[in-house]
């Protein structure tokens, strides 16, 4: 699946069959359900789950605590828009 295809399927009511865990977070991130986003990643201790729950900290507002998931991920706070990361990420999980 390419991210134009991933993108495109967010004007389902479900998400597409087969998708992982983090395609899955990203995937209700992308339609705006913060919590179903927030509770497939909040156990996951991989750098990816961590990126994932970083960036939905993000768009909730709470830096604090995107700032420790950044930390978890390894990864620093990018200076572009969450829509812009929610794109990087979905092009790194893809």
């Amino acid at each position: 699946m390419t991210l134009a295809e991933f993108k495109q399927s967010l004007g389902a009511d479900q998400p597409p069959a087969g998708l992982d865990a983090h395609l899955l977070a990203l995937w209700w991130g992308g339609k705006g359900d913060w919590h179903r986003s927030h509770d497939l990643v909040q156990n996951g201790i991989d750098a990816n789950s961590s990126w994932i729950h970083a960036w939905l900290h993000r768009v909730e507002g709470d830096e604090g605590n995107a700032a420790y998931w950044y930390a978890r991920a390894g990864r620093r706070k990018p200076s572009i828009t969450t829509e812009e990361e929610w794109e990087m990420l979905s092009s790194h999980c893809l």
